[in-house]
Formats: C-alpha cells, structure tokens, sequence
C-alpha cells in the first residue's frame, strides 16, 4: 500500500461521519477513531500502521487468484481438522499501535482464541498472518508489515511473492522473526503453528 499524501480531497460516504480533510491527522498521529471516519469508497483499502495511514486500490486479478487458492488449501485443512478459523480480506485486525487496523490477505486464529473475532473486526494477534505481494506493497510488507507483525507478537508471517513464484515463512523467536524456510515451485511450505500443512508452492500459481 501506497502512503497517503496528506491533505487529500475526498467524499464521505452517504451515512458515515466525514474526515474533512483539513482535519486529517499528521502522518504516524493516525488512530483507529480517525480511520472510522474516512470515506467508503468503492475499491479502496486503508490502513494505519505505527500511525501512518496506507491506502491502496483493490488488487489484481492474479494476486486476488492466490488469495483464493490459499483459502481452498489452508481452509480444508483447518475445516476438516477442526483447527480454528481461515480468513481472507477485507477483515480489520487490531493490533495496537503497530498496526489499527489491517487489513491481511489472510489470516488464521486456533480454535481455542475465537475469542479475539469480534463483530466488526478481529481485536488481537492472529496465530498466522499471509501477505501476497503486489508491485505497489513490496516495501510495505516486507519491512513495515513484517515489524509490525512481530512487534505485535504474531506468531507466523508468510510473504508470498507471485512474480517469484516463492513463499517465505517466519516465526517468531525470542520476539523476532526467523526464516523457518524459503520454498520454490517443487518445494512443499510447511509451517510452525499448522504442524499439519504440506502446501506444493506450485498449487499457488497460475500455469504451474
């Protein structure tokens, strides 16, 4: 996601509260209250990360087709197994100062946490947090996102790079990430918190 260049003509949404924009925060001033407050408009995602508000366009097809596929693998897994809960974007994630909300582009929550999936949005740390890169979120993800996850204390961030056709899986250890592995087409990512999952990089991308 892009970072908001500030001050920004824009149009509330019919029945939400306005953000004028001469009243639009600094950056790295922005909160959860400011953020409910910007305009619905079609396409557009926001979030605020260590304060800073990041908007984006909706993604392109191919990055939203990973989405997908990631969905159908992880999720039969955790369905059948009855592990917790798989989500997809758009979904908001509270996760304090590091980041209110975000938006990930998927995100897993054991069974036994439910309890942070709230009505409008999810208030805590997922157990696994998934990110497929788009030209415009490269920087963001991998250095913005990726200290935000783990400032926050999610436990596993995949990065998931479809020009490179690779996944890169961290976990947290001792409060910061640590590559578990790199996986190509031909290799299977496995992961810390689904001790069950054998993914083929393969099964991500289109025409492999």
């Amino acid at each position: 996601m892009a970072v908001a260049s500030l001050p920004r003509p824009v149009e509330s949404a019919p029945g939400r509260p306005s953000l004028p924009p001469g009243d639009w925060p600094a950056q790295g001033e922005w909160t959860y209250e400011d953020y409910l407050r910007l305009p619905d408009i079609p396409g557009r995602r926001y979030e605020i990360l260590f304060g800073v508000l990041h908007m984006a366009d909706t993604p392109d097809l191919a990055h939203q087709m990973v989405v997908s596929r990631l969905d159908r693998r992880i999720g039969t897994l955790v369905e059948d197994g009855d592990l917790g809960d798989l989500l997809v974007a758009p979904v908001e994630v509270r996760l304090g100062p590091a980041a209110d909300p975000v938006p990930p582009d998927v995100l897993f929550i054991r069974a036994e946490r439910r309890d942070i999936i709230k009505t409008q949005c999810v208030d805590g740390p997922p157990d696994l947090v998934v990110e497929v890169l788009s030209p415009g979120t490269m920087r963001t993800d991998r250095i913005t996102k990726l200290n935000a996850y783990e400032q926050a204390g999610v436990p596993e961030y995949w990065i998931v790079d479809p020009k490179g056709r690779t996944v890169e899986v961290y976990t947290l250890d001792g409060g910061e990430y640590a590559l578990l592995g790199q996986y190509a087409v031909g290799e299977e990512i496995h992961s810390s918190v689904l001790a069950e999952l054998a993914l083929p990089v393969a099964a991500l991308f289109p025409g492999t």
